[in-house]
């Protein structure tokens, strides 16, 4: 393709306890492409999500966006990023509500309250986070994906302590994202609905070339 991909990784090596995790490591994400990384645990995947958002750097090799490298294009990349890791990045002294107020300041409480509902926590919405449970905290977070305007989302494990509703609204919701031009790079250990032929599997293993 003669046009520039939105995200590129070139040549992307990373090393850690002096073991490879993967080299010469490059692939392209385009508008509307859902990406799932795959590997044995401790291959690297989210090591390299981690990379891919900025907030760790390869031992060589880049990330580009829109052409430009990550350093070089800070300002117009967070703007289009969204990044869910592990953990759920909420304070749990907080209501789910005012946890995604904190994240979304400008959106009315009706379009909250909305996104909330759609994440299955409809009637949890005024419980500090300590007092729910690590799938509805899970849940909190996720309810970002019906409020952002980021064309870019990385997602470590999204479908962690989600029961099997959750993951199916989540699916949903990521196939709507990358239908409307979207992209969703993400890792998962659950199987991915075989209806969804249009995600493309990225394989961690050392030695990684151009996929």
């Amino acid at each position: 393709m003669s046009e520039k991909a939105l995200l590129e990784a070139v040549n992307l090596s990373c090393e850690r306890d002096e073991r490879a995790l993967f080299t010469a490591l490059s692939f392209r994400v385009d508008a509307g492409e859902w990406v799932q990384v795959t590997g044995a645990n401790g291959a690297g995947k989210t090591t390299l999500l981690r990379i891919l958002s900025g907030l760790s750097r390869p031992d060589s090799g880049d990330v580009l966006w829109n052409g430009v490298p990550l350093a070089d294009a800070r300002e117009s990349f967070s703007q289009d990023l969204l990044w869910l890791g592990h953990q759920p990045g909420m304070k749990t002294r907080l209501t789910a509500l005012e946890n995604l107020h904190f994240y979304h300041p400008r959106a009315t409480q009706d379009s909250l309250l909305s996104a909330l509902a759609h994440a299955g926590l409809a009637g949890y919405e005024d419980l500090p986070l300590a007092q729910l449970s690590a799938g509805q905290q899970r849940r909190a977070a996720l309810a970002r994906l019906w409020l952002t305007s980021a064309r870019l989302w990385l997602l470590d494990e999204p479908f962690t302590a989600i029961d099997a509703d959750g993951v199916s609204d989540l699916t949903r919701r990521l196939a709507q994202h990358t239908a409307e031009g979207g992209m969703v790079v993400m890792t998962t250990h659950q199987p991915l609905p075989a209806e969804l032929a249009r995600v493309r599997l990225l394989s961690l293993h050392s030695s990684q070339r151009m996929l």
